[in-house]
């Protein structure tokens, strides 16, 4: 089994834009690239699982959520680094009726984890958003970051076992590594 970490898109790895779908509107959220590369270096995989209620209000089409998973692919890779793979649900319930892959259900996650053949229970998720949590956990996720980058600084962490906060990815990474003994304490995060 592989162990991944399944990271929210905006607010996570890309600076947050309300609705984001210009590729030229891409811009790095920072401290990414720090920690996609830690999380290779460790052999875990970047699986980036992302809400696209803009799909389904009509705001954009598929093609567009496309273009800008390709600008960021773009980015990431003129700095060395990459994710391995981008899922997404084009749904919200109030357009197009209740789904399981929208975040804070699990099934995301649960996709990309049969897909690459992860262990939930050996990985992490990193959102800026109580849903992104809420799906980590119900995925079976060893810990889930709730960040202060993005929508964070307005999110209620869950009082729930596993529910921690971290600055950004970073140093979620970072706190997620020395929980699991990949990183030594003295190279941990702090939290926020």
């Amino acid at each position: 089994m592989n162990k991944a970490c399944f990271l929210d898109r905006d607010g996570v790895i890309n600076v947050e834009k309300n609705y984001l779908h210009d590729p030229a509107e891409v811009e790095l959220e920072s401290g990414i690239v720090e920690a996609l590369a830690l999380l290779h270096a460790h052999g875990y995989l970047a699986l980036v699982v992302t809400n696209q209620a803009g799909v389904a209000k009509g705001m954009y089409d598929e093609s567009a959520v496309a273009r800008v998973h390709q600008r960021i692919r773009e980015l990431l890779a003129a700095r060395g680094v990459a994710v391995d793979a981008f899922f997404y649900c084009p749904h919200h319930p109030d357009f197009t009726g209740p789904c399981s892959c929208r975040k804070p259900a699990p099934g995301m996650l649960l996709t990309a984890a049969a897909q690459f053949q992860v262990d939930p229970g050996a990985s992490l998720m990193i959102g800026d958003r109580t849903s992104d949590v809420l799906a980590g956990l119900a995925a079976g996720c060893r810990r889930a970051y709730l960040v202060a980058t993005g929508y964070g600084p307005q999110a209620e962490l869950p009082a729930l076992p596993g529910a921690e906060r971290a600055d950004h990815a970073l140093d979620a990474v970072k706190r997620f590594l020395t929980l699991t003994g990949e990183l030594p304490a003295a190279e941990g995060g702090s939290g926020y």
